[in-house]
């Protein structure tokens, strides 16, 4: 999807943008735009509205529908345009590269700048929007929410994460963070789902990823989504990513989220590593975690 968008990105022009700005705008009162409206959330003519419309339905960067009125709103590669032209502006990227990984809640690309960066676009609720909308905290307080509300929440909530916890936590480097998306340091390694250990690194990789968790806790905030698929491994270590429903330590949920992501964690180790962790004490485990006090996996396994 957002490949596509910037393949046209150098076909755009400023007043584009300023049409794709107008419905952005009137997103914020009503799922769709009453086109007469669009004059004045743009600051464009009804001509020039009528003309830039037409290009960004044909390189569908909103939609169209009749209701009661002709109403309009942002496809999701509108609002990547968007943002990216938010990023070039501001000189945080310069180019667009290869996925990294596309998935049901986000897209991630490598993108350029004076070194190598990742751009995650966050898609939540796009497949699903009544589930995560009741999932997710942040949209819980708003009557008229949109996928893309509950995308730039997302990502401005691990945004937020992300720079409470780096450096003094395994994550990947903040950059910058506009509308559903964000730039952030490219992380040499291996998903931890398709790392094969050796009996050796299992209790070390294990104990690795749980000090980083203790680190975070510490800093103020439980990962709430723990598993094999949120971790890097590399020979330098660990680093745990994709924080968009972190809660804060004081949530009154917290402790159970850390305990729900410590058993996700030693499950995901017990089913591929079969008894090579030991007999876990998991409550004396997630305790030390959550008091700073974690010293390494051996003095919680058999």
């Amino acid at each position: 999807m957002a490949g596509n968008v910037a393949s046209v990105m150098t076909d755009l022009e400023t007043e584009d943008f300023h049409l794709l700005s107008g419905v952005e705008h009137g997103m914020r009162f009503s799922e769709w735009v009453d086109r007469g409206k669009l004059p004045e959330f743009s600051g464009l003519t009804r001509e020039e509205v009528d003309y830039r419309l037409g290009r960004c339905l044909e390189r569908k960067l909103v939609e169209r529908k009749t209701i009661q009125y002709e109403g309009l709103r942002l496809r999701f590669a509108g609002y990547d345009a968007l943002a990216l032209r938010a990023f070039a502006k501001r000189d945080t990227i310069d180019g667009f590269g290869a996925p990294l990984g596309v998935g049901k809640e986000s897209d991630v690309y490598e993108v350029r700048s004076y070194r190598s960066l990742a751009l995650k676009f966050h898609r939540e609720g796009y497949t699903n929007f009544r589930e995560v909308n009741r999932e997710r905290d942040y949209t819980a307080d708003h009557d008229h929410v949109s996928w893309f509300y509950t995308a730039r929440k997302a990502a401005e909530r691990e945004y937020e994460v992300l720079e409470a916890l780096y450096p003094d936590v395994r994550v990947p480097r903040p950059e910058d963070q506009n509308r559903h998306a964000l730039v952030m340091e490219l992380i040499d390694g291996v998903e931890l789902s398709r790392t094969r250990l050796t009996d050796e690194q299992v209790r070390p990789i294990c104990s690795a990823i749980l000090s980083e968790m203790a680190s975070a806790y510490r800093l103020g905030y439980v990962h709430a989504d723990m598993s094999e698929y949120n971790v890097f491994v590399s020979e330098d270590g660990v680093t745990v990513f994709d924080w968009p429903q972190a809660v804060p330590t004081d949530h009154e949920n917290a402790r159970d989220l850390l305990e729900r992501d410590v058993e996700n964690l030693l499950g995901y180790f017990e089913r591929k590593y079969p008894g090579k962790l030991g007999d876990v004490d998991v409550t004396s485990l997630v305790e030390a975690v959550a008091t700073d006090s974690f010293d390494g996996l051996g003095s919680y396994a058999g």
